[in-house]
């Protein structure tokens, strides 16, 4: 039986629309799922999951935060790095917080809830608190002493030129002290909430200080990777932390480095990458090597 030309051709692409469905909408999908399946593959194709007597407590590809209920950090464990991925190391919500280095000016609404940090406010912070924790020097460059980013906006009679005629810490309010008392004589002033201390003309003044060149908290304790899921931290950043666990939990501070050792791995394929310590794996084998005391 001969169809009409217009009936053939909507066979011909319902034929088609079957034959593909069934090879990409079950065919395919199913050999992946066989393949997830052959031995040494089903770990990872569920997701690298890594479990403690019958009980998942992570995953080998994803960090988690070592916090108590009130985000504060467990002493007796080593401490990942930050996370941007939602409310942190959240997979759903993968990705970095997309601030830059021109990020250094807080966003200081009348509403503290509407407040939003800059990215150099962040660091700076995370960095004091990782020196208060961890008993090293937390000072970095163009930070204050109280965690803030050390940035002036400097008012000019002439607007970007002449004399200074105003000088605000935008990044500090009341009650702190402002991180320097003048600058080219003039007085310095806390910030107010509410104002836009660039639109109204201030001039963005980053003042180094007078941090080391070579801070000791390391660049990723201050700082997310681009998923904010990384599960390992430099070196650097393990060995800092050494000293407070062994004195949680009690232990030699040379038995923790050489177990910090035991989980750190090289440079991929001996030239790529950075060498790297898996906070999970090494803060499991804490627990099974040196019980909290």
């Amino acid at each position: 039986m001969r169809f009409p030309s217009w009936l053939a051709q909507h066979l011909a692409a319902l034929r088609a629309l079957l034959v593909f469905t069934v090879l990409l909408g079950l065919a395919y999908p199913l050999a992946l799922v066989a393949v997830g399946r052959l031995p040494g593959l089903a770990g990872r194709a569920d997701g690298s999951l890594v479990g403690v007597d019958g009980r998942t407590v992570g995953s080998s590809l994803i960090g988690q935060s070592f916090t108590d209920a009130d985000g504060n950090p467990v002493p007796r464990y080593f401490q990942s790095r930050p996370s941007a991925a939602g409310a942190g190391y959240d997979p759903t919500a993968t990705g970095a917080s997309n601030l830059g280095p021109e990020s250094v000016v807080d966003t200081m609404a009348s509403n503290p809830a509407d407040s939003k940090q800059s990215l150099l406010t962040q660091v700076c912070a995370r960095s004091k608190a990782i020196g208060e924790l961890d008993g090293v020097d937390g000072r970095r460059p163009y930070c204050t002493r109280d965690g803030a980013g050390a940035v002036l906006a400097v008012f000019h009679r002439d607007g970007l030129t002449g004399p200074v005629t105003r000088v605000v810490s935008v990044n500090q309010v009341a009650p702190a002290i402002p991180f320097i008392a003048s600058w080219q004589g003039v007085p310095v002033e806390l910030a107010q909430p509410g104002h836009d201390y660039v639109a109204e003309g201030g001039v963005v003044t980053p003042v180094r200080g007078d941090a080391p060149a070579a801070p000791a908290v390391p660049a990723d304790a201050v700082t997310a990777s681009g998923s904010g899921l990384d599960p390992h931290i430099s070196p650097a950043y393990a060995q800092i932390q050494v000293a407070r666990v062994a004195r949680e939990r009690g232990a030699d501070p040379v038995a923790i480095r050489r177990l910090v050792e035991r989980h750190t791995s090289g440079r991929a394929l001996g030239f790529m990458g950075e060498p790297a310590v898996d906070v999970l794996a090494l803060n499991l084998a804490l627990d099974e090597q040196f019980a909290p005391r």
